[in-house]
This record gives structure tokens, sequence and C-alpha cells, in this order.
């Protein structure tokens, strides 16, 4: 064998990371939905075109079948934002909201000293010669 193996499994970083379990989960759930009331359409819509008794029943039920898809997208989609709100969103500021950031952070603090510099007391001479206090 040559020293230049190649490797069975090579771990190759995503751009993306997974969808959270529950996410992930309402989501195969409503795929799995959908694609059953796409068949059951197809089949309401072939059985429409012989005249067959079983059109009218199939028609209401995949309306049915539509409603429950509907919720399954919405499921989804409620299931991702509550996982957001629950768990967070990990953001990063970018540079220019953080440069504006930093320059109100001086400016407060630079109001506060001068505030503070404003209300200070003037202070003695030092070096012995002030006058001293009776006591």
């Amino acid at each position: 064998m040559s020293s230049g193996r190649r490797e069975l499994w090579v771990e190759e970083p995503v751009g993306r990371h997974r969808l959270p379990d529950p996410v992930r989960t309402a989501a195969v759930r409503a795929v799995l939905i959908i694609s059953l009331t796409l068949i059951q359409a197809v089949a309401a819509y072939l059985f429409t075109l012989t005249t067959s008794w079983l059109a009218f029943p199939l028609v209401l039920s995949t309306v049915g079948s539509t409603v429950v898809a509907t919720w399954g997208v919405l499921d989804v989609w409620v299931t991702r934002q509550v996982w957001k709100q629950r768990y967070g969103v990990v953001s990063e500021p970018s540079s220019t909201a953080r440069q504006l950031r930093r320059e109100r952070r001086r400016a407060r603090r630079a109001a506060r000293e001068a505030a503070r510099i404003r209300q200070r007391p003037p202070r003695a001479p030092r070096g012995g010669r002030g006058e001293l206090s009776r006591a």
C-alpha cells in the first residue's frame, strides 16, 4: 500500500448549523403530511376524471388534508420562533454598531466627568501656606 492513502470519511465544515431537534421533527412531519396530501389530491383528480363514486369523498378528505398540511407548515414556523425566543440566537453586532456604541459611551463618560468637576468645591492650594482650620 502507498503512504498517500485517502481517508474513507472526511469531515468537512458545514456552512449552516443543523436545525434544532424540535424544529426538525416538525419539518419532517410537515413534509410527510404535505406529500400525502399531494398524493391524495392527484388520486382525487384521477377519480374525478373517471367519474368514480369515490371522487366525492376523496375530494372532501383532500380539503381536510389541505387544512392539516397548512397546520403542519405553521407548526414548523411557530416551533422555530419559540425555539429562537427560548434559546436565543447568538448575534454579533456589526463593527459599525460597535463603533457607535463606543462613541456614545465615551461621550457619556466625558459628560459625567465634566459634571463631577463642576460640582467639586475648589481645593485649597497645597504647600502648607493656606489657612489652617480652627477647631
